[in-house]
């Protein structure tokens, strides 16, 4: 059963486990479970995805229950109407607040992608919300330097964070396509749990039929506080 956040006549929301599709895609032909699926059977009446998150994130994912209220939230996320919040687990010590301002081209797997490459503007906020040492040894030390951050998307660019967290030199841990494989192997290892650190923790939006203001939110799961525990040194930031 998918954990439901809310649900009223036109809304539902989900708290997605890492590893599940949205929908099906011919970038993974060989999953056969999707959040899509799993949630129509589940409530037993059709959904329509408001946005997508990758397979390897969890978090807030939010679904219409008609095809008007649909069409409304496709044009509020268009219009960057919506309020989108994450965590992020990133190798090395980023400052402590900071924004990446870097264009970025749509991507090949990009349905609105045409023959031409389109460079669109792409804007993401963060801030350090802790910094921990783990006992691995990376790149002549003796010691790796990771930290959860809070990433603010302000746009909405598909694979914007992880690709903005590159950018940065601060790749997300567990990022096949974007991160470190060695250092993603050796995390993995080290707190027993093989993932994307990326989390959809909040979503906030005017409500599309009744226009309140609507906040969901999802706390990132046990698995977690496994950087706590493993790690040799911590600053927790305010």
């Amino acid at each position: 059963m998918l954990p439901i956040l809310y649900q009223d006549e036109t809304l539902i929301a989900i708290d997605k486990p890492a590893g599940l599709l949205v929908h099906r895609t011919g970038l993974d032909a060989g999953e056969t479970c999707f959040a899509v699926q799993l949630l129509r059977d589940q409530i037993g009446r059709p959904v329509w995805p408001a946005h997508r998150l990758d397979k390897g994130t969890s978090g807030v994912l939010l679904f219409a229950l008609d095809a008007p209220t649909a069409r409304t939230l496709a044009l509020a996320f268009e219009a960057s109407a919506v309020h989108k919040t994450y965590q992020a687990v990133v190798r090395g010590w980023p400052p402590g607040a900071g924004v990446i301002e870097h264009p970025l081209a749509r991507l090949p797997d990009d349905a609105r992608a045409s023959r031409q490459v389109e460079v669109q503007a792409a804007r993401t906020t963060y801030r350090t919300l802790a910094r921990y040492v783990l006992p691995l040894p990376d790149r002549g030390f003796a010691h790796t330097r990771c930290a959860l951050l809070e990433l603010t998307p302000e746009t909405g660019r598909r694979h914007q964070l992880r690709r903005h967290c590159k950018h940065m030199a601060h790749p997300i841990i567990g990022d096949a396509t974007h991160g470190k494989g060695p250092l993603n192997r050796a995390v993995a290892a080290l707190l027993g749990v093989q993932r994307l650190w990326l989390h959809a923790s909040a979503l906030a939006l005017a409500h599309p039929v009744n226009g309140r203001a609507l906040c969901l939110y999802a706390a990132p799961g046990p698995e977690w506080l496994r950087w706590d525990s493993h790690a040799v040194g911590t600053d927790a930031l305010g």
